[in-house]
């Protein structure tokens, strides 16, 4: 899989990239990630890829130009299967989307600043916008360090149990149940005696019951 995220500050990339989960993905080649400085397709001689909005108003807007260069130039190497907006006002990002894009070939991430990006933009060239959560942050580069994680840790072969990620909170539509790990009693905190048992059979009934409970009391919207 091939994900090309377009930046103004592609430092920011730097710790999460080179870490943990996404960095054993990238040395196995199962994911190539790219970064692409916007300024760099900027031909103002100061580098500007921001204006003033028409009609006035607070704050600056992306301007077409430097991103639409960028996304042209990597359309002419690649096909893309989806050319994603990381915007407050997207669709929620919720697992089934990680999912989906999980299975795609090559992705495009475009982190916003300032107010947004022109919105022809939006109109012309996006074609899904995803958001991480009803809050507004500095600029997308969060956003998409978060998306890349969430579908990175689903591509074959990333995982050391191929399995682990299909027990994860929301895959079935349920909260995780609680987990526990040795010993099996800390001053005198009990581990439950049936994930001490061997039985499989009445221990995934078990780990089932409790996802239903933990999500009817944290969660009950996702039992709708």
């Amino acid at each position: 899989m091939r994900i090309d995220i377009l930046t103004i500050f592609p430092e920011m990339f730097d710790g999460p990239f080179s870490h943990s989960i996404i960095k054993r993905a990238k040395e196995k080649d199962l994911v190539e990630i790219h970064l692409h400085n916007i300024r760099d397709y900027s031909t103002d001689k100061h580098r500007r890829v921001d204006n003033y909005p028409f009609g006035g108003g607070a704050g600056m807007v992306m301007m077409i130009d430097p991103i639409l260069r960028c996304i042209e130039e990597l359309k002419k190497k690649n096909e893309y299967d989806e050319v994603i907006f990381l915007t407050p006002d997207g669709k929620r990002f919720e697992q089934t989307a990680a999912n989906k894009l999980s299975t795609m070939k090559n992705i495009i991430l475009l982190c916003g600043h300032y107010k947004g990006i022109d919105e022809r933009l939006r109109e012309q060239v996006i074609t899904r916008e995803i958001s991480i959560g009803d809050y507004v942050l500095s600029g997308g580069e969060l956003a998409a360090a978060v998306v890349t994680d969430s579908i990175v840790r689903l591509l074959p072969g990333v995982l050391g149990d191929e399995t682990s990620a299909l027990s994860d909170s929301f895959q079935d539509g349920l909260l995780s149940p609680p987990v526990y790990t040795r010993p099996a009693d800390y001053k005198g905190w009990k581990v439950p005696d049936i994930l001490l048992s061997g039985h499989d059979r009445k221990i995934a009934e078990w780990r089932h019951e409790k996802a239903v409970e933990r999500t009817q009391k944290r969660r009950p919207d996702l039992l709708k």
